[in-house]
């Protein structure tokens, strides 16, 4: 993520550097077309178009109020908290589900992780190798089972384990998808049933690469599950980063967890002040 406002900055600037040309650059940025015409008419008002290092620094203030806030934290209850992992194909949910356990297993908690991905045995496959791995209690479905099925029984199976936390990993959807996203609810309807607070979470995982195509996945999610946050992948890579205040900007979602690597411990909370420094490239 780091570096890439400066060349943007260069790309967009014009007159000596005196004109930026703030839409197309916060658009590039990934900031989203709402968030970014609040920012330029903010930054017209306030008279800094023609002053870009004001104009930064103020976009900069605003950011920060924007992601301002602590993220949701998974808190000690009676019953197993539940955290339902959703997202597209190829965003990294089974490997975030991999990542989870292995931080709120490091923090002392009972974890289990369920494989309600039952299409695609690869990836219930690959969350069982971790599981394995990190030691810790998995559930799975036969192939082509009902995914909701599998939620209910890995509740019960956590609540009988004495588990404080049940992280369950969902197959890969096409937002546009609707039977797909009628599943994902479904899911969460079933979960309810063993316990009406559940799922206590519900995290999309996305890839930080997509750029601002995050907020049309979040915002149909959104619409169909029901989020409390997000989780960004890929944020070690050539992503912009812009996504995350979109999100929190248009849908009121915070992120949760940035993913920046591959290993189990390449997942940290979202720090808003880190984010906005490295956004700007220090």
């Amino acid at each position: 993520m780091k570096g890439f406002w400066r060349k943007l900055v260069e790309k967009f600037s014009a007159g000596g550097g005196e004109r930026v040309d703030w839409e197309a650059l916060l658009l590039e940025a990934d900031l989203g077309l709402a968030l970014t015409g609040r920012l330029t008419r903010m930054l017209s008002e306030e008279g800094l178009l023609r002053k870009p290092p004001e104009g930064e620094e103020r976009i900069r203030q605003e950011l920060r109020s924007i992601l301002a806030g602590d993220p949701p934290k998974v808190a000690h209850s009676e019953k197993p908290v539940v955290i339902l992992l959703v997202g597209v194909n190829g965003g990294g949910k089974t490997t975030t589900a991999a990542k989870l356990a292995f931080r709120y297993g490091k923090e002392g908690k009972r974890v289990v992780l369920a494989a309600a991905d039952t299409f695609r045995a690869a990836a219930v496959e690959q969350l069982e190798a971790w599981a394995r791995r990190i030691g810790t209690l998995f559930v799975a479905g036969n192939p082509g089972a009902d995914p909701a099925s599998v939620a209910y029984r890995a509740h019960a199976q956590a609540e009988e384990e004495k588990a404080d936390l049940l992280i369950v990993d969902t197959a890969g959807r096409l937002a546009t998808k609707n039977n797909l996203m009628l599943e994902a609810a479904k899911i969460r309807r079933t979960l309810a049933k063993r316990d009406p607070q559940a799922p206590h979470h519900v995290w999309l995982v996305v890839d930080g690469t997509v750029g601002s195509n995050a907020l049309s996945q979040a915002t149909e999610f959104h619409r169909a599950v029901g989020l409390s946050g997000l989780i960004v992948t890929k944020l070690d890579g050539s992503a912009k980063g812009g996504m995350i205040a979109a999100v929190k900007e248009e849908l009121g979602l915070p992120t949760v967890f940035v993913g920046i690597g591959e290993k189990l411990e390449d997942l940290e909370e979202f720090d808003a002040d880190r984010y906005v420094d490295e956004f700007f490239g220090g």
